[in-house]
């Protein structure tokens, strides 16, 4: 509404103008002839026709056109009514329609060249390329800002959908964010607490038959909270984005795999192939989460405290199986945020992880992770 009313404010100004210059030029020349009633109707139906011009942009340029094309031959007062030409060619290639505006301007061209009206020399061959001129120049000039208009839509298009590609990029980086935090306080916390309530359990059941086992289960409690602790607090930093200088304890390292089977409580048979201390920082700590997740089931819910550890490096892959001789009842659905947490590890380096009750009894985890990432990192 506030463009519209503007080009009605400009459409005005152009008319009494044109008029005003007409009455002008005709005075400088000595006078106005006699008028005929052309002298009237054209500019009257010229003039009111260019207040619509952006309602109605082709209409207005034919009707304007004709008015011109039979101004300059039949009228009298040889005035300016070309200018409301200009203005109505412009408006219409502004709004997309160049072909019109190309032949209307030429007809109006060829309607100011005919020759001579009553006596009067309209248009001289100097005058009438210049006028030619101002024609082409009209509907350059409107192509031009149509052009530049659907240019800076388009550029403002692109920016809202980049504007919106970043926030869903970012939501979904705060996704994935907030699921590898999740695992890695299941796994932590998961692990350590699940230790301290076995320890504790051993420390009631041994405090008066032998109480040199409750003080070591003590112990190991006291160690295996602080361990929490440090880890929770380094998880409870990376949440924060703030930078702690307190210690905190090493990441777990298949280097390390004795101090991750020690912290467990259980007899594991431990067999490790192949070299295991160049694997990617990426691998190396998926690989020993999922060892001491897969350790922790076993201390959980398999009811045994023997299990079997193999960790074989060969191929490009690092292969892990956790076995043990329990029922595994408890947890053999698979539907567990442990088990889902070690497989979400897994699939995230393009490897694999199937866990379930083994055929001889117990039950078995067997995870696959290629050192190779699907990227090309190695």
């Amino acid at each position: 509404m506030r463009r519209l009313a503007a080009g009605t404010v400009v459409s005005i100004t152009v008319i009494v103008a044109t008029l005003a210059g007409t009455i002008v030029l005709g005075l400088i020349r000595g006078g106005l002839p006699t008028p005929n009633a052309l002298d009237f109707i054209l500019p009257a139906i010229a003039c009111g026709a260019l207040l619509l011009r952006h309602r109605y942009p082709v209409a207005v340029l034919i009707i304007v056109s004709v008015a011109v094309a039979f101004y300059y031959p039949f009228a009298r007062v040889d005035g300016l009514l070309i200018v409301l030409n200009f203005l109505a060619l412009y408006t219409a290639a502004d709004r997309g329609h160049l072909i019109a505006a190309i032949a209307t301007g030429a007809a109006s061209l060829l309607g100011m060249g005919l020759g001579e009206s009553g006596g009067v020399r309209h248009v001289d061959d100097s005058l009438f390329m210049m006028i030619a001129g101002w024609v082409v120049a009209a509907i350059a000039f409107g192509g031009v800002t149509r052009n530049r208009r659907a240019y800076l839509h388009e550029a403002e298009r692109r920016a809202l959908e980049a504007e919106h590609g970043r926030e869903e990029e970012a939501r979904l980086r705060a996704s994935e964010e907030r699921l590898r935090i999740a695992r890695e306080l299941h796994d932590v916390l998961g692990h350590n607490i699940s230790m301290i309530n076995v320890q504790a359990s051993a420390a009631l059941h041994g405090l008066k038959k032998r109480p040199e086992d409750a003080e070591s289960a003590l112990r190991t409690i006291k160690e295996t909270s602080k361990e929490t602790l440090r880890e929770l607090r380094t998880t409870l930093g990376v949440l924060r984005q703030v930078d702690e200088d307190a210690p905190t304890a090493p990441a777990d390292s298949l280097a390390r795999v004795e101090s991750l089977v020690a912290g467990t409580g259980l007899e594991v048979r431990t067999e490790l192939s192949g070299p295991l201390d160049g694997v990617p920082t990426e691998v190396d700590l998926a690989a020993a989460r999922i060892i001491r997740e897969a350790l922790t089931n076993v201390s959980r819910h398999s009811g045994v405290g023997e299990a079997r550890l193999t960790v074989t490096n060969e191929s490009g892959h690092i292969v892990i199986r956790v076995e043990d001789d329990g029922p595994g009842a408890t947890y053999t659905d698979g539907s567990g945020f442990g088990l889902r947490g070690m497989r979400e590890r897994a699939a995230a380096l393009g490897g694999t992880l199937e866990a379930g009750p083994r055929p001889e009894g117990g039950f078995r985890v067997v995870a696959d992770l290629p050192l190779t990432q699907p990227n090309g990192v190695r």
